[in-house]
């Protein structure tokens, strides 16, 4: 029952702003492309990105080694 004239409702509102940010991402978009690096180097950034996250993971995995094995409660002394 939207006349002529009168203001939208909330929902058509959202909807509006939801497609307006989807079609300013696509331009956004597209304008990276254009002005970015080429896909060369992207390709490059993302294997580092990926031995990065290799890195922490390793000295995850050596943290955890270290706090879980087992350590002697108490040392032997020698007495004479």
């Amino acid at each position: 029952m939207n006349e002529q004239g009168s203001s939208p409702t909330a929902d058509q509102r959202a909807a509006a702003i939801q497609e307006s940010f989807a079609r300013i991402g696509v331009e956004l978009a597209q304008l990276v492309r254009a002005f970015g690096p080429p896909e060369e180097v992207l390709t490059h950034f993302r294997a580092a990105r990926v031995e990065v996250l290799k890195g922490f993971r390793a000295a995850i995995d050596a943290r955890i080694a270290q706090l879980t094995e087992r350590r002697a409660k108490g040392s032997s002394v020698t007495i004479e």
